[in-house]
């Protein structure tokens, strides 16, 4: 079952060239009591809330989605939490794929989302409604974000008479946008310890409020025009709310920061922390010293295979790269990688104009085999796999505008470490600002032991810990 409009792709197209927002005065929002708004990002809000010109916290936002997260709802968001935190370090993305549904995203979640490591998560996307738990659950697995889920919007009439009882609204029925909003979303929710924006109930309020049609926030059937983004900026940034009565959220236990110093101490030229998780960084003060040695378990972190991974796989048609929509998602490995970048060459198949056939080499690789779309593909060296069903070549072309699909094209991406062997006290050019250097990301989630050679006089303020909520299943 989906939540899927056909007409997502021509329309992605459009979300990518919005005009500016116009400033314009709208009827004011009516928002009842938050109550236990937000209670679940608190730990996100803390961090912001309680940053200050001489303790800078570094806070890391990606929105998330579809053509609806494209649009510039979300810069008012940003700019927002600027304005109302001035001394946090922000750090935010936006990595939405318009006309990518769930069944899509969750293929692209694993070059655009686990790797960024967020500390909170905002996500919308329409389609699959079992893609759009294996998106949670493997951020769940992967990272310690908190996540704000939002409700979709109110699109039309018939949505203000929908059924609203979760019981009443099973997956195989036929009222899908009201089991996904009213059943699946508030379940996957509180099993994920996940925040819901109910922006569907507060769109209804406000449209009954000002006896407005729901085509008064729309541009088209779906996207919103400038008085729905801004609307809909309202609705998340009403979640956005720190509040100390509501208590810890649950990534308080996620995530832990040890002080050099009280928490864990230099002894014998050796900083030393016996800890649980699959990420670990340093924060860093100013200060030069010599590279300190970084081992994990007894291993340079270069040694485990999980901590190298790929980037979005790009191509070039028509002399131009297409940076955006990714052309083959995932990229999967059999062998462990090198750091390095990959190219691919593809040309349509003589035989075939809807099958094409490619060599790949890597830069440090070198040439490492040929293969067709139609069948699965492993390299010689075993470092790049890519399944039948991975390839999307068309269809992002497509949302480009670039039809028929050419005769040949380019398809790039690299291998990123996500570790480093010798802590470096690269960045840190004060004392405010948390500056942090990540020495290991995508660990097994267990146990682990980190040594740092060194002494006092390296640059290192805390050790911080991140443990994500689900361990994967072997």
């Amino acid at each position: 079952m989906k939540r899927f409009f056909a007409f997502f792709p021509l329309l992605a197209l459009a979300a990518v060239c919005l005009p500016a927002v116009e400033m314009q005065s709208y009827p004011p929002t009516k928002f009842p009591d938050p109550g236990g708004w937000g209670k679940n990002i608190q730990r996100t809000m803390r961090l912001l809330a309680t940053s200050t010109a001489e303790k800078r916290n570094t806070v890391r936002i990606l929105f998330y989605g579809q053509s609806i997260t494209e649009q510039k709802w979300t810069a008012m968001v940003e700019e927002d939490l600027r304005r109302r935190f001035p001394h946090a370090n922000l750090v935010i993305e936006n990595r939405a794929l318009g006309g990518f549904a769930s069944q899509m995203l969750v293929k692209t979640a694993e070059t655009d989302l686990y790797p960024f490591q967020p500390d909170l998560l905002i996500f919308h996307v329409y389609g699959a409604h079992d893609k759009y738990e294996d998106i949670l659950r493997r951020t769940r697995e992967r990272t310690t974000a908190e996540i704000l889920m939002q409700k979709d919007h109110v699109t039309k009439a018939a949505d203000f008479t929908e059924e609203t009882d979760a019981a009443k609204l099973p997956p195989a029925g036929n009222q899908w946008d009201a089991f996904m909003n009213h059943h699946w979303l508030p379940s996957l929710a509180r099993k994920y310890d996940a925040e819901l924006c109910d922006q569907r109930a507060l769109w209804k309020g406000y449209l009954k409020e000002n006896q407005l049609e729901p085509k008064a926030l729309l541009r088209d059937s779906v996207h919103l025009n400038a008085h729905g983004e801004w609307f809909m900026a309202e609705c998340v940034k009403a979640y956005l709310r720190y509040d100390p009565k509501l208590g810890p959220s649950p990534a308080e236990d996620w995530v832990k920061t040890y002080q050099v110093g009280k928490d864990v101490r230099w002894a014998d030229g050796t900083l030393r922390l016996d800890f649980a998780g699959s990420r670990v960084e340093v924060i860093c003060k100013p200060g030069n010293a010599a590279p300190a040695a970084v081992r994990i378990d007894g291993r340079k972190p270069s040694e485990f295979a999980e901590l190298s991974g790929f980037t979005r796989a790009v191509t070039k048609p028509e002399g131009k790269w297409l940076v955006k929509w990714p052309v083959i998602a995932p990229i999967r490995s059999e062998k462990p990688l090198l750091v390095e970048d990959w190219t691919l060459e593809a040309r349509k198949d003589a035989a075939n104009d809807k099958r094409f056939t490619f060599t790949l080499a890597g830069s440090k690789t070198g040439p490492d085999g040929e293969g067709r779309s139609d069948a699965r593909f492993v390299s010689k060296s075993g470092r790049v796999v890519i399944e039948t069903n991975d390839w999307n070549v068309t269809y992002a072309m497509s949302l480009a505008g670039i039809k028929p699909m050419p005769e040949q094209f380019t398809v790039k991406w690299k291998v990123e470490p996500r570790f480093v062997d010798e802590f470096v006290s690269l960045g840190a050019t004060n004392a405010t600002t948390e500056t942090t250097v990540t020495l290991a990301q995508g660990l097994p989630n267990t146990k682990h032991t980190l040594k740092i050679s060194g002494d006092e006089g390296t640059p290192i303020v805390a050790i911080r810990v991140h443990s994500p909520a689900l361990r994967t299943k072997l």
